[in-house]
């Protein structure tokens, strides 16, 4: 696919002189073979490994998130100036099917799955303070109650508690919000996640 013509039809077209880029006369597209570049962080680099499951999420397709694995990781660490010092990857698509709606240029996050433990108490990470403890609603006093939990996997969205607490208690999400507290009054908002 031609994505951006640079000439003209007759014009002579030279070499770019040493140190001076020009753009090409003609850009090109292969849209079957779309992958996702992108950069972590030096501190995450050795825990990857070819072949990893990873989730990726693109602003277009909003919440929907398509499989893939790491296909390549860089050989060298990218010291940039005033950024973080990171190793590209790239990530391949796991079904041919996805690529059909993909166009290049789309904003992509990527999500290398490390591990993974199904069937497990989680709360959502946002819940989590200090890495270590929550508020959790005691029904019974109606008060919050500073909690101590031992957390097993995590991502941005949810935190396995392997200790702590016991599947039906609810938690506060809005940690932040005024008021928070040990021991102070409360009522659920919501129905518990689980």
């Amino acid at each position: 696919m031609i994505a951006d013509i640079n000439g003209e039809l007759d014009e002579y077209v030279t070499p770019s002189p040493p140190g001076i880029a020009t753009l090409p006369v003609i850009d090109l597209i292969d849209n079957a073979c779309f992958y996702i570049e992108a950069p972590i962080d030096e501190v995450d680099a050795s825990k990857v490994r070819l072949g990893m499951p990873v989730r990726i999420t693109l602003d277009a397709f909003g919440k929907r998130a398509f499989k893939g694995t790491v296909s390549r990781i860089g050989a060298y660490v990218i010291d940039l100036e005033k950024q973080a010092r990171t190793v590209d990857i790239d990530v391949h698509f796991a079904h041919d099917t996805d690529l059909a709606h993909m166009l290049a240029g789309y904003s992509a996050d990527v999500e290398i799955i490390l591990a993974a433990h199904p069937d497990v108490l989680r709360i959502p990470t946002e819940a989590v303070i200090n890495g270590n403890s929550v508020y959790v609603l005691d029904k019974a006093s109606g008060r919050l109650k500073f909690t101590r939990i031992e957390p097993g996997l995590s991502n941005w969205n949810w935190t396995e508690v392997l200790s702590g607490l016991k599947p039906g208690q609810e938690v506060v999400t809005s940690v932040d919000r005024k008021g928070v507290a040990d021991g102070a009054p409360a009522v659920a908002d919501q129905a518990p996640v689980k």
